[in-house]
């Protein structure tokens, strides 16, 4: 039984960094941008001195107190872009993400999955997967924290990452209360 235990506590305690760990691996290869926004940054953005009467900005200010690790990494590679939907869709099926839409436009295949938190619009973990059109980028991007799906426009109109605007529509369009899409 203790064994049991010990074991359980590993397997809880590792889930978070398994996440984080999973798409480490392309942080710093020639055919991939990386943008990789820890803790530590949230925190320090979030003590920026925003005007009172900016509601939006104050919005932002307490949408980022609540994330955790913000990763894209983006890629023109034909290779890379297979290995990032492997992962993908590895890490997809360990970590238990729920799909909450998938999208095809263009040529270009998005995912975005979730792992939803204490109620149905929280959210611990978003993941999206764009595999890119002709001219496009492939995008595979990882937020974690434990925030609101309907903040997310907040975050993609202030922070221009790549796929953010795919995100916002998105979001936009189901809503936290809205369908998840099939599975």
């Amino acid at each position: 039984m203790k064994k049991f235990i010990i074991a359980s506590l590993m397997l809880l305690f590792s889930a978070p960094t398994f996440a984080q760990g999973a798409f480490d691996k392309f942080d710093g290869q020639d055919d991939v941008t990386s943008i990789i926004v820890n803790k530590k940054m949230f925190d320090l953005m979030s003590k920026v001195k925003m005007d009172a009467s900016d509601k939006e900005a104050q919005q932002y200010l307490a949408l980022i107190k609540k994330l955790d690790n913000l990763k894209v990494f983006t890629t023109k590679s034909t290779r890379v872009e297979n290995e990032m939907k492997a992962t993908a869709n590895s890490y997809i099926k360990s970590a238990g993400l729920d799909e909450l839409m998938r999208i095809t436009e263009n040529g270009r295949n998005i995912k975005i999955m979730v792992k939803s938190g204490a109620t149905d619009s929280q959210v611990r973990e978003l993941l999206m997967f764009i595999e890119g059109g002709k001219e496009d980028d492939t995008v595979l991007m990882s937020l974690t924290g434990n925030f609101d799906l309907a903040e997310i426009s907040t975050l993609t109109d202030k922070m221009r990452f790549p796929g953010g605007d795919d995100l916002k529509k998105a979001t936009k369009s189901k809503g936290p209360k809205g369908p998840k899409g099939p599975k």
